[in-house]
């Protein structure tokens, strides 16, 4: 099954093509602190580099394969509506998979996270994924290694203060009926926010870490073993209001106090 995955969920556009032997070749668009994010100008001719390089047609492709957030609300809409729109175009499969799931199956497939796990005897290694929300908000998830080498969800995604997000682990922890795990605080929210992962004692990779950074391969990966869905089943995961919503009540209720 050829599989193209991409994931706008962050600023970074982040596309991948798995081939069918397995093999996964994938790019990356970071913009500059302070740019605008280029999903709508890059991401198309990010995945025509890609296909061309590999020498497949856009016809060849089995399977698209989609980060549907939560994140950015313009990015998420970007990717989504380009999912929908090739998937339709070219009579494909879609699939949507979790941008957090995503970015936590990349560290608890990785040499590096199972060698940290292994310092501590009889710890499984777990990972806290943690994109920025905006708003001083983060977007948050815990994840496990389950069955097949799949992420297996112990806290679903959602939408808090970085200040609570030891509330997170101890969701994941009576998930994981007490059992100890080895945490590992990822993505970019981690960055931004690492004073408080430090304040609440959770461990959290350098900011170099390639760990961080949320790859359309692993969308990909994810893509491969998620079921079909409709074009209409297919939607942004926001988690919360978007703020031009948010905007417009607000300069409601301000119009209606001044009547």
């Amino acid at each position: 099954m050829i599989v193209l995955g991409f994931d706008t969920s962050t600023p970074a556009t982040s596309v991948a093509v798995r081939l069918t032997d397995g093999t996964t070749t994938q790019a990356r668009d970071d913009p500059p602190a302070g740019a605008h994010p280029g999903h709508a100008t890059r991401l198309l001719d990010m995945a025509h580099e890609l296909l061309t390089a590999a020498g497949i047609a856009w016809s060849a492709i089995d399977r698209i394969a989609v980060g549907v957030g939560p994140g950015t609300f313009t990015g998420l809409r970007v990717g989504v509506a380009t999912a929908r729109g090739l998937a339709q175009s070219l009579s494909v499969e879609l699939v949507g998979v979790s941008s957090p799931r995503a970015l936590a199956a990349a560290a608890l497939a990785s040499d590096a996270h199972a060698a940290a796990s292994a310092t501590d005897a009889g710890m499984r290694g777990a990972v806290l994924a943690v994109l920025d929300a905006r708003r001083g908000e983060v977007f948050a998830a815990a994840y496990e290694l389950g069955d097949q080498g799949l992420p297996h969800e112990l806290a679903a995604p959602r939408a808090l203060a970085p200040q609570r997000l030891a509330s997170v682990l101890a969701e994941a922890q009576q998930s994981a009926r007490g059992a100890p795990r080895r945490w590992l605080a990822l993505g970019d929210g981690a960055i931004r926010f690492r004073a408080a992962l430090e304040e609440a004692d959770i461990p959290t990779a350098p900011d170099s870490s390639p760990l961080h950074l949320l790859s359309a391969a692993s969308i990909c990966e994810l893509g491969v073993s998620t079921t079909m869905a409709s074009l209409q089943e297919i939607v942004p995961d926001y988690r919360r209001r978007p703020d031009a919503e948010l905007a417009l009540e607000r300069a409601g209720t301000a119009t209606g106090l001044l009547t």
